[in-house]
């Protein structure tokens, strides 16, 4: 599976394979990958196998729990956040895949195409009926790592099993909208801010001025960031710069002085001791192989506690 980004939306344009357009995994923890705000063109699936956490979808949180399963719709704005020992099935698969299916069922994806109004992210937790999907879910999963002779087959069938399942008995009838809500001019107008944030992580980026880019006073822009995003704006471009700088490291032979200036550090000092506040050890030992299997940036927001985070000086 690669994803292709498209400029103009920051959408993500997700390749599979044509014969089997699926991509199925366990993650632990959350990358950072899924700690950006980002949307795509594939439909996702995700049971919490372990732990706890929250997504921010389209501006709304919702915390999530083992046990719980969570639908992704096309489009949707969204990043995940663990709170303690998360383990997260991920199957992410092409629409396209059930046409189909959907020529003499319609409503087989209602369950995403009727996202938030007749069905939430989140299944309900108490329905009798959930302990049935994760079985089907793990059953997809068995046949999808075994690969033994027709599994496409059989990964098809009990996809569209869970489409059933869930467009039969999770349907509901009034679904209450999520508080505090991030409209979808403001999603656009955070996307925008985001971009530039990681087209330009070097810059010596002030409040005002990516409140400038959204057209929004510096308070109102953190409090939309922050219900968006789920951290504020300073500490997201902190993450951006350590991601790049993580990047640099693995992947270049400059030195970390000259690094940590590219990537948006004033000084080396500052960069050595965020790096190792968010990363847990010091940016000399990521090219150590004894220090090889680093490779989960924790969120920031565990370590700042809410709090605004300076930029770095």
């Amino acid at each position: 599976m690669s994803v292709i980004l498209n400029d103009s939306r920051l959408k993500e344009k997700v390749v599979f394979p044509r014969e089997y357009p699926i991509h199925l995994s366990d993650t632990i923890g959350v990358t950072t990958q899924y700690q950006r705000l980002h949307a795509h063109d594939a439909l996702e699936i995700n049971m919490i196998k372990a732990g706890t956490g929250y997504y921010i979808i389209n501006g709304v949180t919702y915390d999530f729990e083992a046990g719980d399963i969570v639908l992704i719709q096309s489009g949707a704005l969204h990043c995940a956040y663990e709170k303690e020992g998360l383990v997260m099935q991920v199957i992410t698969f092409d629409a396209a895949w059930f046409m189909g299916s959907q020529r003499s069922d319609p409503d087989i994806l209602s369950p995403f195409k009727e996202m938030g109004v007749y069905f939430t992210p989140v299944l309900d937790r108490a329905h009798p009926r959930l302990p049935a999907l994760r079985e089907l879910l793990l059953a997809i999963q068995e046949e999808h790592d075994s690969a033994r002779a027709s599994y496409v087959s059989v990964v098809y069938a009990y996809m569209l099993q869970f489409f059933v399942q869930v467009n039969r008995h999770f349907r509901q009838e009034n679904v209450e909208p999520g508080k505090n809500p991030v409209s979808f001019a403001q999603l656009e107008k955070i996307r925008l801010v985001i971009r530039a944030m990681e087209d330009r992580h070097a810059h010596s980026w002030t409040l005002e001025e990516l409140a400038g880019l959204a057209y929004l006073s510096p308070s109102r822009f953190s409090d939309i960031f922050r219900r968006a995003v789920g951290v504020s704006p300073l500490t997201y471009l902190i993450q951006i710069r350590l991601e790049n700088a993580y990047r640099l490291l693995e992947t270049t032979d400059l030195k970390i002085v000259d690094i940590a200036m590219e990537c948006g550090f004033r000084t080396l000092s500052n960069f050595n001791r965020l790096f190792k506040r968010h990363i847990g050890t010091e940016p000399r030992l990521i090219r150590s192989k004894v220090n090889s299997c680093c490779r989960k940036i924790v969120p920031v927001s565990d370590h700042f506690g809410g709090v605004e985070a300076p930029l770095p000086e």
